[in-house]
């Protein structure tokens, strides 16, 4: 399942939705306007890590309360590369989030395992695969395997190329997100066309 940051401009909006990809909102950009289509919230920590900023719950907190009831699911706050520290942050927030939406997303971050996270994997507890670019596409499959191992979803960010679309398939994950088709509609075509082959070389790495 593909999501697409928010984007106001129409004619990306209509290809989206016509290719069944959904908006993945952020506490940045949260305005759904008329959309119709799947939504999933995003915590903003990758944003304000880009911006060297501290990440603060005071937007994030209002965007679960306005649309967490119809999200497909809500990624928990977390430290981008923060390691256990970034767990501990995300499992804080874990009862209150599962109290208001059907789904949330542990953030796995650099220095992470998979034996972290295997107690709290189960239908309404997946991961999001995130952490800096070298670490995330080094670990996905051993995180993405095991969610399907506990009947979890799994996630995983900043996917914008049809070689990661390719590692996401391989490696069984639920779900990806990324910016280019937000900001280029022309790019569509050939990611979701990627994101839609049947692979058959599910356990491998792609090239």
């Amino acid at each position: 399942m593909p999501y697409a940051t928010r984007t106001g401009t129409r004619r990306n909006r209509a290809v989206m939705h016509e290719a069944g990809w959904g908006f993945f909102l952020t506490p940045d950009a949260h305005s759904l306007g008329d959309w119709k289509g799947r939504i999933a919230l995003d915590n903003g920590a990758w944003g304000s890590f880009q911006r060297g900023e501290p990440w603060s719950s005071s937007c994030f907190v209002p965007l679960v309360e306005r649309y967490g009831a119809r999200a497909d699911f809500v990624v928990a706050p977390d430290i981008v590369a923060g390691g256990l520290a970034s767990l501990s942050a995300s499992l804080r927030w874990l009862p209150r989030l599962l109290g208001c939406v059907e789904r949330v997303l542990i953030p796995v971050q650099d220095g992470m395992v998979p034996l972290d996270v295997d107690d709290y994997l189960g239908e309404r507890v997946g991961v999001f695969v995130g952490g800096t670019t070298e670490w995330k596409l080094a670990n996905l499959r051993s995180f993405c395997e095991l969610a399907t191992e506990h009947g979890a979803w799994s996630h995983v960010g900043r996917v914008n190329s049809v070689t990661r679309i390719n590692k996401c398939l391989s490696a069984g994950a639920t779900s990806f997100d990324g910016t280019s088709v937000s900001r280029y509609a022309k790019t569509l075509p050939k990611l979701d066309a990627a994101r839609r082959q049947t692979t058959m070389f599910k356990g491998f790495d792609s090239v």
